[in-house]
């Protein structure tokens, strides 16, 4: 009967129990009054103890969630992996085909050919051996050519013949032909 008597004084009689959570008590100020907001009264409802709710919170986790959702917008849609093989696969068949294409330009042999073409004179006086190298190689049936050798001649008028006549500067001219060619 002891042990009863015992514990019924520890845990309680059924009719009267513990406080439970009483409102927690500030710790005693030793003469320091705190500056600033104060806190609520011990007798204030829970209610008013409880601050009121924030809105949005513009802090740097709050801004990159925002970022996240608008992700989908910024990017570009990723291609799936089978999509990027094909368009590497198309890629480099083109780059094979360039460089086939190329390659059978180079294969084709030069051929030098013989003849005589003038030279024309270009605005500044100078003859123009390039526009002839390709006239003497598309007369042959190439596409162009690059002039290998070349031959001048001086052309004079009828008057230079005249005796006693002394020659002037614009009596005689120079004419350029390119004799030989390597065409394409």
């Amino acid at each position: 009967m002891l042990v009863c008597t015992v514990l019924a004084v520890l845990f309680g009689s059924a009719g009267t129990g513990w406080p439970q959570s009483a409102a927690p008590t500030a710790p005693p100020q030793l003469g320091v009054q705190q500056q600033g907001p104060q806190a609520p009264p011990p007798n204030a409802s829970p209610a008013q103890a409880v601050p009121a709710a924030r809105e949005e919170n513009p802090g740097l986790i709050n801004e990159m969630g925002k970022l996240f959702d608008r992700l989908p917008s910024i990017l570009p849609p990723l291609k799936s992996p089978g999509e990027t093989i094909d368009e590497l696969n198309a890629k480099a068949r083109d780059a094979a085909k360039d460089a086939g294409d190329a390659l059978s330009r180079l294969a084709k042999p030069a051929s030098m050919v013989s003849g005589r073409v003038a030279c024309p004179v270009s605005p500044n006086g100078a003859p123009d051996c390039k526009q002839a190298a390709d006239t003497l190689c598309q007369g042959k049936g190439y596409k162009e050519g690059k002039s290998l050798n070349l031959d001048s001649a001086e052309k004079c008028s009828v008057k230079v013949l005249i005796p006693g006549r002394q020659r002037k500067p614009g009596d005689c001219r120079t004419d350029t032909f390119v004799t030989t060619a390597l065409c394409q």
